[in-house]
């Protein structure tokens, strides 16, 4: 398994500076991630240094508290696929998955899914360490509900990341069809390991080019 191919290297700090957005990218390119994951501010400089590549830029809509609006998460979309963003990873809004407003909540996604149909994947952050065991799964449910091409376990910046629990239990509701992306505390080999026996499909990391080359020495030493 080339644990690269499953890895968003990721870099969402608030701090980012252009620098290590561009050191982000060369590492990408080296490696050849799944994509690099960044800030909106940052999509068009990602697209422009990925021209060519295989990499994808993936952004975040809504991020980290789900909580702007429909239409604002709806825009933020366009707009940072008209700067060339392949991959979009939204958050929910989970005040009203927690107040059972699923009606609201399957809205939310949809109106995003609709405006990256046909130019970008769409990842749903379900922010699983605020929600209980039937929220996961009705977060799950509804994401799939409104056309998700991934469910994703966390942002990382919340009180919790992905545990292979949850990872499992998602894998469980969305079937084989839906990716599953685990995100939040993923950082050596062993996790990302864990992770993908639990059910993912795609890693959000941001200790990626460690992560690589652990599986590269494991591998040469009859790994």
């Amino acid at each position: 398994m080339e644990i690269a191919k499953l890895i968003d290297h990721t870099v969402l700090k608030p701090d980012t500076k252009k620098n290590d957005v561009l050191k982000v990218i060369e590492e990408a390119k080296k490696y050849q991630f799944a994509s690099v994951c960044v800030n909106p501010t940052w999509v068009e400089l990602a697209a422009k240094e990925l021209a060519g590549n295989n990499v994808e830029v993936c952004t975040v809509i809504g991020f980290p508290l789900g909580a702007t609006t429909t239409e604002a998460k709806a825009f933020e979309t366009k707009d940072a696929i008209a700067k060339g963003a392949t991959e979009i990873d939204m958050v929910i809004n989970i005040g009203a998955l927690k107040a059972s407003d699923d009606e609201l909540v399957v809205k939310d996604i949809t109106e995003v899914v609709q405006a990256a149909k046909g130019k970008a994947l769409v990842k749903v952050i379900i922010e699983t360490c605020l929600l209980t065991d039937d929220e996961k799964v009705r977060a799950c449910q509804l994401s799939v509900k409104a056309g998700a091409d991934f469910v994703k376990t966390s942002t990382g910046f919340s009180n919790g990341g992905a545990t292979a629990e949850d990872v499992a239990l998602m894998r469980k509701i969305v079937g084989e069809h839906v990716g599953v992306k685990a995100s939040g505390a993923v950082r050596t080999l062993e996790d990302v390991n864990t992770m993908v026996e639990a059910g993912a499909s795609r890693i959000g990391a941001s200790s990626s080019v460690a992560i690589v080359l652990n599986q590269s020495q494991e591998s040469s030493g009859n790994y």
